[in-house]
């Protein structure tokens, strides 16, 4: 799995290359915005806030896929993530399965932290999950993701080999089984009933960078 993110990584490189910002770290990809922390055993991955309010799909989506329902785009492919997860040593469960019945996304407990500066340049601190509202409930998201790894989908027209994430179900709310990370509880992807939304009032404006720091609970 990682000789293929790794080759993935080499064909789809974004045309500019963003500064490093933790040249202390190791970079996966030098023109995505991942990082290594192999002391800590962290992935540090660098994006900015898609939407503040409204229902969501996703908390995180690579930029330029599903920023429409996901409160942050990262500057980073999802395999990228993928493949940073897998070098701080961890190995992915399975993701969602809806035939014949449902079963739960598995893998292991992602705990994900997120790092901005506010317009006062002072430095803030986030658990993702109290960006998130549970409509049901009126409560943040009291549930981890789990590192459920997404797949691999090979063109029978060119051989091409696909990392299903990359279409932009990087860290999901409403399961899919194309996810990189998901949650092991059932979240439809109905429109009708989506189960979550970003939580008004403490998500940052749209536009505002930040990094999200990912690490195993």
């Amino acid at each position: 799995m990682l000789v293929a993110l790794a080759a993935a990584l080499a064909r789809a490189q974004s045309p500019t290359l963003p500064a490093d910002r933790h040249p202390d770290l190791k970079r996966l990809a030098p023109r995505e915005e991942v990082w290594i922390d192999p002391a800590r055993k962290e992935v540090i991955v660098g994006g900015r806030i898609a939407l503040a309010t409204g229902p969501i799909e996703f908390f995180a989506c690579p930029a330029g896929t599903k920023e429409h329902e996901s409160i942050v785009a990262t500057l980073a492919s999802a395999r990228a993530v993928h493949a940073a997860l897998l070098a701080t040593g961890l190995q992915p469960g399975k993701p969602v399965s809806f035939d014949p019945e449902y079963v739960a996304a598995s893998g292991p407990r992602i705990s994900i932290q997120v790092r901005w500066t506010g317009d006062d340049g002072a430095g803030h601190t986030a658990d993702a999950r109290d960006w998130i509202r549970n409509v049901r409930t009126n409560q943040t998201l009291d549930t981890d993701w789990v590192f459920a790894g997404s797949s691999f989908w090979t063109d029978p027209e060119d051989g091409r080999e696909y990392y299903q994430a990359d279409g932009g179900d990087l860290v999901c709310v409403s399961n899919f089984p194309t996810a990189t990370l998901d949650l092991p509880v059932e979240s439809s992807q109905s429109n009708e009933a989506l189960l979550f939304e970003a939580f008004e009032g403490r998500v940052p404006p749209p536009g505002t960078t930040v990094e999200l720091v990912l690490s195993s609970r």
